[in-house]
């Protein structure tokens, strides 16, 4: 098919191998479907129903649809069915022809105006299926005069299928459930339906909504619409702004520019992006772009992903000087293009506090790469944990390069074996995420950042080589210099005004991490600000002595120190330790921390 998209061409090669009549479209299908009868063509643009009545299922004579809401519909040849029903009434002694007059030009809107038909899946199945199978028998005369065989050539559209075969356990599937599973299989299975011109569609928005039984049937062919990719924007936007003479009037880019900045976005998402910008006569500027662009793909994932938007980079961050000079590398190899020497991800590590979020967060501005930041995916419902996180993939497949953040990992990535507590959902969401973050299809493209305190609480699949290839362990400050640089850029954080010589010296002996010097500037200016009014204020730093004075250290020092060592035995680079733990034998830090998890009883 010229210019079609991808799933219609693989859609149609395997019809007209006569091997499968059944298929599963599911992913982007409430987005418009662009096509292009021929090269020179302008873009059309369909919804996915009137994408395969039109042009997909062209040859069939008849097309129908139902879903539960609307029922039986007929989108092309409306009266070979309504024939099939007069005789089925007069057969049965039912009324569902009973309506005397039809609109021109279109005997299938009958139907609707009729409203007659049954909506309930069994009898509406049951109905298309006595349509179907009555159409088997047609014939025509052959040469010699005598009938030949000449089935209808139908095709069935089941919208919405999340809702007539909801994924469920067999044990609680309802009666009606069940005769619609088996019908809809025997669509795919038998061979009288499988050898004529027949086919079934079933249309969803995630194959983890639907019955396993059908997702699995060897006898179906599943095919996804993906969003578009980056040729396919930006043909839809010259189409969409083809009006438009001067685009530079109301863009700051150009079009192929802006082709690039909207990956990831459907293209009804792309359409109203531009008409609320030009029919509000507001300029595409790049602040736009970004806040409108944020707010659709966060709204698109259900709020299961977030922007990480950072202006900052590797430059605001003081200290871990090797992990900044190994990360500006990745971000130079990301600008150039040079994917084959990217690793796949990082494992950032650490005790809290020690800054691993906001690393990651100058990373991505230092790489000038969207970085999101996976949420709360998981769900109550049976299948659709999965579904969103098909969901996510699809979105970031479609963004061209993405870094994808993981807080708090060993939290969210699950276990391969969850021993059962939870019904075997944590270890299929760790099978997804380990089979998504192995592919290398996707290196230089998809770059995964797992951070966490506790890397010995992830599976040890997630973390080898060919998915997140490099550990980086944090450590609090060591030298008091250290200790003195990260104090200075907290204070630029938070806005408060000091000098080099108003740090407070530390005591060498004192372990402690940003969170904690965080602590002891809040409490300084917290000093600073219930001064009394009737006097001049003293300065911030004035206080500063007194807020280290004041300061007790955490109480959990094993559990930090248990971190620390967990740190080390994950690094897989000798020049991100420090002096202290480099030359440390990997034995006695297992011992070590053989002692420490006795004691927290972990």
């Amino acid at each position: 098919m010229p210019e079609s998209p991808k799933w219609a061409r693989e859609m149609s090669e395997i019809f007209k191998s006569g091997s499968v009549s059944q298929f599963i479209l599911y992913g982007n299908g409430d987005d418009w479907v662009s096509y292009r009868p021929t090269p020179m063509a302008t873009l059309q643009r369909y919804t996915l129903n009137e994408f395969l009545a039109r042009i997909m299922f062209d040859p069939f004579e008849v097309v129908m649809s139902y879903d539960r809401g609307n029922g039986i519909r007929a989108l092309k040849g409306g009266e070979l069915f309504q024939g099939f029903l007069k005789v089925f009434d007069d057969f049965h002694r039912t009324g569902f022809s009973g309506v005397s007059t039809a609109p021109e030009k279109d005997p299938g809107r009958l139907l609707d105006l009729g409203n007659m038909l049954p909506k309930e899946p069994k009898r509406a199945l049951a109905l298309i299926d006595r349509f179907i199978r009555n159409g088997l028998f047609r014939t025509k005369p052959g040469p010699d005069g005598k009938p030949i065989s000449n089935p209808i050539r139908i095709a069935l559209i089941l919208d919405y299928a999340q809702y007539l075969l909801p994924r469920t356990d067999p044990a609680y599937a309802t009666a009606e459930i069940v005769e619609t599973l088996i019908r809809v299989s025997d669509w795919a299975s038998d061979p009288s339906i499988n050898s004529a011109f027949i086919a079934t569609c079933l249309v969803c928005e995630s194959l983890a909504d639907l019955n396993k039984d059908i997702i699995e049937n060897p006898r179906s062919a599943k095919l996804r619409i993906d969003l578009p990719d980056a040729t396919e924007v930006r043909e839809f936007i010259e189409a969409e702004t083809s009006t438009i003479e001067d685009f530079s009037t109301v863009c700051d880019v150009d079009r192929a520019t802006l082709g690039q900045k909207l990956e990831g976005l459907s293209r009804i998402d792309i359409q109203n992006l531009i008409n609320r910008a030009v029919k509000n006569n507001r300029r595409i500027t790049m602040d736009y772009l970004r806040s409108v662009k944020k707010e659709m793909i966060e709204k698109s994932a259900g709020g299961r992903i977030e922007f990480v938007e950072s202006t900052r980079t590797l430059e605001a961050v003081a200290g871990h000087c090797e992990a900044k000079k190994w990360m500006r590398q990745d971000a130079m190899l990301m600008k150039k293009g040079k994917s084959k020497a990217l690793p796949m991800g990082y494992l950032v590590t650490g005790r809290i506090g020690t800054g691993k979020t906001y690393l990651v967060e100058c990373f991505a501005g230092e790489a000038g790469v969207p970085c999101v930041e996976l949420k709360n995916f998981r769900d109550k419902w049976v299948g659709a944990t999965e579904g969103n996180l098909e969901a996510i993939f699809k979105i970031l497949h479609a963004m061209g390069q993405v870094i994808i953040f993981v807080d708090e990992a060993d939290q969210v990535a699950g276990k391969r074996d969850s021993g059962g507590s939870d019904s075997g959902l944590s270890g299929r969401i760790y099978a997804m995420l380990a089979r998504e973050m192995a592919d290398t299809r996707n290196r230089g493209r998809i770059f995964w950042i797992f951070a966490t305190s506790r890397p010995d609480l992830l599976e040890v699949d997630l973390k080898r080589v060919g998915r997140l290839d490099v550990h980086m362990p944090l450590f609090a400050p060591q030298t008091q210099q250290d200790k003195k640089d990260l104090f200075l850029a907290l204070a630029r954080k938070n806005k408060v005004d000091l000098a080099d010589a108003d740090v407070p010296v530390f005591p060498a002996e004192l372990d402690i991490g940003g969170n904690e010097m965080e602590g002891i500037l809040i409490m300084a200016s917290r000093l600073y600000e219930v001064q009394e009014d009737t006097t001049e204020k003293l300065p911030v730093a004035h206080f500063l002595k007194d807020a280290v004075v004041s300061y007790r250290p955490m109480a959990h020092a094993e559990r930090l120190e248990y971190m620390d060592l967990v740190a080390v035995q994950e690094c897989t680079d000798r020049r991100f330790l420090p002096d202290r733990f480099v030359d440390l034998e990997a034995g006695k830090i297992k011992q070590r921390l053989d002692v420490l998890k006795a004691r927290l009883g972990d």
